[in-house]
């Protein structure tokens, strides 16, 4: 399940923790000032967000929303450079080796919310892969009446709420900082199905058509006639004003120009978003050149897969025949998911040989909402359960299901997420902090483990898994092509159409997502590139006492870090001769 994050750090609800080496001498002084610090940073946010904080340091959804105005945007921002001249006070020498990893992350975050200010990242507060309408309704019925009062407060809170993200989005529209048109084609039908006559068909009547029988009948009548006066009176004319603004105002006059280099001080503003996704030093030019070259080699290991499958054609036509055979198409939605659930469950025979650290949770798979469905990517991960696309099945071809669960189920996100949340030395700050470069490399990298997982059977499954690291190698290409070189939309999308098996409805969505979120697709090839070099120098360094569950502990039990600090990471697990987790027993 993914929770659609703030788009001013693009942070995801994903659990993160510790586990270094031998701790290296440090000031205890310091590590418990920047441990103050970093709380105080995590209260603040918590605070800002309208959740509530628990005990036992979880947070969950509270009785407002968060407040998105430019004003609080400013403030927060101006927070946000507070906390950077306190912990650039801080002797970072002195601290230990887990205190110096949190410091790196916390540093990351700030610039990361500075930056963002600093382009008023929040006057565009939308795109064709993400917003701040969907996610907000309850998906099961909750637990407590208090979580139902807190829910209906929610709904009583959404007019304010989508009022002051229409007031930021009329502002990027005044400066020309604003979604291009073409990419929001058809997704006013993720509000139109908000707009309900019949609160009871209103998808926020879920948790109350699912209310506990253990309640008093005098709770669930009081709960069921607020939340269905919730609905009428709060939720569906919010809705409706969303979707009249974007209808009426928003589509005739945002931008017709696709660049974020065309956009206010634009250069400026796509290496910012570059440096915030990637994590990494790279110039546009730079990153350009490395996915040509990765085109390069992915495509001559894509003939090697063709012959393999006794194709005699060109690799063109393969394309084609893998992307129009009905073989390769799911007859109903229930066969694609039973296809996602088989591989997870052979991957589930495979986890021990290549992890030493075993979660206890378990997640679920389901289906991508139909609201979002039709323009929405492939799958996606969480830690509650990992989603699958099954709107319009022909364009979902099941050779492309194996990489696609590895990838956001296990040993993906879902898989990622829980091995984080049950690290104990966390930091409460780091526990809602993603960084994609770390994140979708990972799971970029686990669709290539498959390979060794043994978890391609067949010749187009290993297509499949080529097809989708090609699609992310392409990503550096059209990226940057876009954004810096003034690609079209037409030559994006025969870039990536004919170099990749995704059927045509993909390619279109995809290009549509790359467009309108300058940089983020840049993160999963660069991720991955660093992951692999990383693993073959520690390979090549250690030899025989390099042990692959050891490294693989390692690199999930940091959370989610900048990529150097995953390579600072692995030299120290180098160093001190490829040790694991403290307290896992690796079988030999």
């Amino acid at each position: 399940m993914k929770e659609c994050p703030l788009k001013t750090l693009r942070l995801a609800i994903i659990a993160c923790a510790l586990a270094y080496g031998a701790p290296a001498v440090a000031s205890p002084s310091t590590d418990e000032a920047l441990r103050a610090l970093t709380d105080s940073y995590f209260e603040y946010r918590v605070e800002q967000s309208g959740r509530v904080l628990n005990e036992d340091g979880s947070t969950e959804d509270g009785a407002k929303l968060p407040s998105v105005t430019a004003q609080s945007q400013t403030v927060q921002a101006e927070r946000a450079e507070a906390f950077l001249r306190e912990l650039d006070g801080l002797d970072g020498e002195a601290m230990g080796d887990a205190a110096k990893i949190d410091a790196a992350v916390f540093r990351t975050l700030l610039n990361a919310e500075i930056g963002d200010a600093r382009f008023r990242e929040w006057e565009m507060p939308f795109d064709s892969d993400n917003n701040f309408w969907s996610y907000l309704a309850g998906r099961s019925g909750f637990r407590t009446v208090e979580e139902y009062e807190r829910y209906i407060a929610r709904m009583r809170d959404l007019p304010r709420y989508f009022s002051e993200h229409i007031a930021n989005a009329r502002a990027g529209l005044a400066r020309g900082f604003s979604v291009p048109r073409v990419t929001l084609e058809g997704r006013d039908a993720s509000l139109a199905a908000y707009v309900v006559e019949d609160p009871q068909s209103s998808p926020f009547w879920v948790p109350f058509a699912q209310m506990p029988e253990s309640f008093s009948a005098s709770d669930t009548n009081r709960l069921n006639a607020a939340g269905r006066a919730a609905i009428e009176e709060a939720v569906t004319p919010a809705y409706a004003e969303v979707l009249t603004f974007l209808r009426d105002t928003y589509l005739s006059n945002t931008r017709t120009t696709l660049a974020a280099n065309e956009m206010p001080d634009g250069p400026a503003y796509y290496a910012q978003q570059i440096r915030q996704y990637t994590t990494l030093d790279l110039s546009a030019e730079e990153i350009h050149q490395i996915g040509l070259s990765e085109v390069t080699r992915i495509t001559a290991e894509m003939e090697r897969v063709k012959e393999d499958a006794g194709f005699e054609g060109s690799l063109e036509e393969f394309v084609q025949f893998l992307r129009t055979d009905p073989q390769f198409v799911a007859k109903t939605p229930d066969e694609l998911m039973g296809v996602s659930a088989y591989v997870a469950k052979r991957t589930d025979m495979k986890l021990g040989d290549y992890f030493g650290f075993l979660p206890r949770h378990r997640f679920g798979i389901v289906e991508v909402d139909p609201a979002i469905a039709p323009f929405y990517t492939a799958g996606r991960g969480g830690y509650e359960a990992c989603q699958m696309n099954t709107y319009d099945l022909p364009s979902r071809p099941l050779y492309n299901i194996p990489a696609l669960t590895l990838h956001e189920c296990a040993p993906g996100h879902s898989f990622q997420a829980a091995i984080a949340d049950e690290q104990p030395e966390a930091s409460p700050f780091r526990r809602r902090t993603y960084f994609s470069g770390f994140g979708e490399g990972w799971g970029l990298y686990v669709e290539y483990l498959g390979n060794e997982m043994g978890i391609y059977r067949t010749p187009y499954e290993k297509f499949g898994q080529l097809s989708y690291e090609m699609w992310r190698a392409v990503r550096l290409v059209v990226d940057t092509g876009i954004h810096h070189y003034g690609w079209s939309r037409e030559q994006a999308i025969d870039y990536l159409a004919s170099r990749t098996a995704l059927s045509t409805h993909e390619v279109n969505t995809e290009i549509d997502r790359y467009i309108s979120w300058p940089g983020q697709a840049l993160a999963y090839k660069l991720g991955e590139m660093t992951m692999r070099r990383v693993r073959a120098k520690a390979e090549r360094e250690l030899g025989e006492a390099f042990d692959i569950r050891k490294f693989h502990d390692v690199v999930l039990s940091l959370g989610s870090v900048p990529l150097p600090v995953l390579e600072q990471r692995i030299d120290a697990f180098i160093a001190d001769g490829g040790q694991g987790l403290e307290g896992v027993e690796y079988r030999q």
